[in-house]
């Protein structure tokens, strides 16, 4: 297989950052002063960003619970493994993820998620929804997911030299427990560590009926650790690596709940590894260079001692993104370079690469966000994309396009702008999961993937007072996947057509900050909804989703909140094995979070589902079994009433 003559490894790109060095020294030099610019625009609000103060009150413990305030991200019920995130009815398939620019591409079992997080390490998650802009990365077809980790100075102090965080937490339904421990500390002024580990322990859970949810327990492993240097003046270095082991028995299909014989549990282990290399050079008093260099290599394993044995799936991605910003007159403009290598493999103990995939993507971008007036912005850009797949029966696909956007925004007042935009990306045929490589195979036809989303709206924002509110529309021409009655071929299905809209609010006053956000969405394929069972990997179907929340600041050493997640049930989804529906449902959390010590000891208690509903999360897979013949094919109920209770000692 060709490669890209621009990969870089963490070696070569240590090297160019002490050629980047020296330009630094050089940019020192007298140059010409150019007048920099601000470029204005929204500030991420809580459907955009989920912050790290926010999961540690609700004591967030896996990928749902990262994002159960936000009303266009579902995330599947179950155990961890089983998680699969839907953003606006698409599935993570669909989208871009990275945990600190490191792409997290390709997927082990098609019956499992494919992002593995833990929320301790999370400085925030932004959520980007819709077909992406150039600055996206490669086939952001419904859009993209970016995971931060916190830093040293995240967590020292103003003058500290060395800290440690030691948190435990303990869990009511499934007795489970969590304990973390985290050391940072400054070297010098110039460069700082942070080191992590943690370790939980669950008993399957119960639902509101008390009925165990078997397949649902787990042990979780993760050690992290992160390098921060400042090089000079002009240059900061950013090294992490980072592992995350998941165990427990599971069912065949993680997915579906467990049923004897044709979904037995059997023991399953997942385990990421990710390194990544961050390089910015930002010289001072020069808008034309603000560069950053990411690159990285993650690898996921999925290892099931089923039926058939000992089987391992394994996912590999090795990749780099380079850009630099210039700031210059009223424009603010990026351009780059991104490239990624992907490899699948699939086998049994002793021959765990017997079948294999290869792929790889190179992308040229630029997006130049100008603001024409002080009350108009235009956001313009574009990408070229070249995909190359050797697939396991040794055919060869290869596609390449452009992928343009274009978004312009109007402050008609200081408080109230609207907003439009058009987008555009392109994916090729990319590695398959690993575990269909030797049961499944590609159409020789196979064609790329084109998506395009509209979308307008406005916000107004008034002192405590907020209100946004927009509508979309996404199409995806010739979506790839397959169906149940051709599992074992991969083929262009259609057309997927995604149509939505997004209300919220929010009120801040004083000590006390109030939400509210509704949002509907309809997601079909050439006409018919989606359902999660016959379109794996493309979508689902959701009912309209509320979010509510509200936190009050009772003193300056107690708060305490309230959220709501309310989804409204649809009564028929026809599919071509029969009819199914979703029940609705309405969940609501309670925190109150005390520092004992302020700056040292605090508590944190934490009630999940306080009025024990017992219900099917409509990311989940729907309720097949009153169908003859598909009695396995049904989601993990919800965990009922939970009480949580954390200690966080800082040192």
């Amino acid at each position: 297989m060709p490669h890209c003559p621009y990969r870089l490894s963490l070696l070569g790109a240590i090297t160019c950052t002490s050629l980047f060095g020296a330009l630094s020294a050089q940019s020192a030099e007298p140059a010409v002063e150019l007048q920099a610019q601000q470029i204005t625009g929204v500030a991420a609000d809580r459907n955009e960003s989920v912050e790290a103060e926010q999961l540690q009150r609700y004591q967030a413990s896996d990928l749902q619970e990262v994002f159960e305030s936000n009303p266009e991200v579902s995330v599947a019920g179950g155990s961890s493994v089983a998680q699969k995130l839907y953003l606006r009815g698409l599935e993570d398939t669909l989208l871009n993820i990275t945990i600190d620019g490191a792409s997290q591409p390709g997927q082990t079992f098609h019956h499992t998620g494919r992002i593995s997080i833990e929320p301790e390490l999370l400085k925030r998650a932004e959520v980007q929804a819709g077909t992406g802009d150039a600055t996206a990365g490669p086939g952001a077809l419904g859009g993209a997911i970016r995971f931060v980790t916190k830093d040293p100075d995240d967590l020292l102090r103003e003058g500290e030299s060395v800290g440690a965080l030691l948190k435990s937490g303990y869990f009511s339904n499934g007795e489970g427990y969590k304990s973390s421990a985290s050391l940072f500390g400054r070297f010098n002024e110039n460069w700082s560590a942070l080191a992590m580990t943690s370790y939980q322990d669950q008993n399957d859970y119960e639902d509101a009926n008390n009925d165990d949810v078997l397949g649902t327990g787990a042990r979780q492993k993760l050690g992290y650790a992160k390098l921060v240097g400042k090089l000079d003046d002009a240059q900061t270095l950013r090294l992490s690596y980072e592992r995350r082991l998941d165990e427990g028995e599971r069912p065949q299909r993680p997915q579906w709940m467990v049923s004897l014989p044709r979904n037995a549990a059997y023991p399953l282990q997942t385990e990421r590894e990710t390194w990544t290399l961050n390089y910015a050079w930002q010289p001072m008093n020069n808008d034309l260079f603000d560069l950053e260099l990411t690159t990285y290599h993650t690898t996921n394993e999925l290892q099931q001692d089923g039926r058939f044995g000992l089987y391992f799936g394994d996912t590999r991605s090795n990749g780099f993104d380079l850009r630099n910003t210039s700031h210059f007159t009223s424009h603010k403009l990026t351009y780059g370079v991104d490239y990624r290598d992907d490899r699948t493999t699939l086998g049994p103990e002793g021959d765990r690469e017997r079948d294999s995939e290869n792929g790889e993507v190179l992308g040229f971008y630029v997006q130049d966000a100008y603001q024409i007036t002080s009350q108009l912005l235009l956001n313009a850009g574009l990408r070229y994309d070249r995909y190359e797949l050797d697939d396991r029966d040794s055919q060869t696909f290869k596609e390449d396009g452009l992928s343009p956007n274009l978004s312009l925004r109007y402050q008609l007042t200081p408080e109230l702008a609207v907003f439009a935009g058009h987008s555009q990306a392109l994916r090729g045929p990319q590695v398959r999961d690993a575990f269909k490589l030797d049961v499944a195979g590609n159409d020789p036809s196979l064609k790329a993937e084109k998506a395009r989303t509209e979308e307008v709206g406005f916000d107004y924002r008034n002192g405590g007072l907020e209100f946004m509110a927009k509508g979309y529309i996404t199409h995806i021409r010739d979506a790839i996947s397959y169906t149940p009655d051709m599992a074992n071929l991969y083929r262009n299905l259609g057309d997927l057509k995604i149509k939505g809209v997004l209300l919220s609010t929010a009120y801040h006053w004083q000590q006390l900050s109030l939400g509210l956000s509704l949002h509907r969405n309809l997601a079909r394929l050439d006409g018919q909804r989606l359902n999660a069972y016959e379109h794996n990997g493309l979508g689902t179907s959701l009912g309209n989703t509320w979010t509510t929340f509200a936190d009050y600041r009772a003193s300056d050493n107690l708060t305490l909140g309230w959220q709501g997640r309310f989804v409204r049930g649809i009564d028929t989804l026809h599919t071509v094995d029969g009819d199914v529906s979703k029940p609705g449902y309405g969940v609501h959390d309670l925190y109150a979070e005390w520092q004992a010590l302020p700056e040292q000891l605090t508590f944190t208690l934490t009630l999940k589902n306080l009025l024990d509903k017992q219900y099917l999360d409509h990311a989940s897979n729907e309720d097949f079994t009153h169908i003859p013949g598909y009695n396995i094919v049904r989601g993990s109920y919800e965990p009922g009433r939970e009480l949580r209770l954390g200690v966080a000692w800082r040192i």
